[in-house]
């Protein structure tokens, strides 16, 4: 089994835990090809946290948009961040938001690898 730590230093909590059990059944191979394309896919939370803070002073639902929610994004943008509000939610948010949108990109590389062996 590949050691985590070594491939990808940079996780932290549930995401850590998350990205662990969907690699114990990879060889080594299988493990460093998947943090390879994961690494180049995830969205780290601080960026979700400062691209959300440029929305509350810029253009609102910028951080939707980096996320992958185009629809989203639109109504953030046309309702000014939902008077705000919303974007102040993602903000304090920011860590679950990068959470869901790392783990379906997990599953998609997981799906990749376990495929391409």
């Amino acid at each position: 089994m590949a050691n985590i730590f070594e491939l990808m230093p940079m996780l932290q909590g549930e995401e850590l835990a998350y990205v662990q059990n969907v690699i114990k059944d990879m060889n080594e191979d299988q493990a460093k090809l998947f943090s390879n394309i994961y690494n180049v896919r995830r969205k780290d939370p601080q960026l979700v946290l400062l691209v959300a803070v440029l929305g509350f002073i810029g253009i609102a639902g910028v951080q939707r948009f980096v996320l992958g929610q185009i629809g989203m994004g639109l109504l953030y943008l046309f309702t000014a961040g939902l008077c705000l509000i919303g974007t102040i939610v993602d903000m304090v948010n920011h860590k679950r938001l990068a959470f869901e949108y790392n783990v379906v990109v997990a599953m998609e590389v997981s799906k990749i690898v376990k495929a391409s062996n």
